[in-house]
């Protein structure tokens, strides 16, 4: 017998390193919260992260937006003409978009 064999024979003979083996690998595999599935959730769980200050973010910008919508009404003129293309009876508006069809600019011109 090779000597390599002989080896690993002695080691699966001791009963107490063969049990730890077979519960590492059953953990580690097999089970219903295997190391594969724990790194899918902290990748997860990471990404719910970054999302939740990203949307926090937005929460602050849009509260900050009201409140200044609320306390001053020239600025909710500028902000209706702005985000939703408003213009008075005498003015037409020309929206200015790049070739991704972004928003550029806005521009209402008066007709006399």
């Amino acid at each position: 017998m090779p000597e390599g064999l002989k080896k690993i024979l002695l080691f699966f003979k001791n009963k107490y390193l063969t049990a730890t083996l077979l519960l590492f690998v059953w953990i580690c595999f097999f089970d219903r919260n295997d190391l594969i599935s724990e790194i899918k959730l902290v990748s997860k769980i990471n990404h719910l992260k970054t999302e939740k200050k990203y949307y926090e973010q937005q929460t602050n910008v849009a509260t900050e937006e009201l409140k200044e919508l609320q306390t001053n009404p020239a600025n909710l003129e500028k902000f209706a003409r702005e985000k939703y293309l408003m213009k008075k009876d005498n003015e037409d508006v020309y929206v200015i978009v790049d070739q991704n069809n972004r928003l550029v600019d806005t521009l209402n011109v008066k007709i006399q």
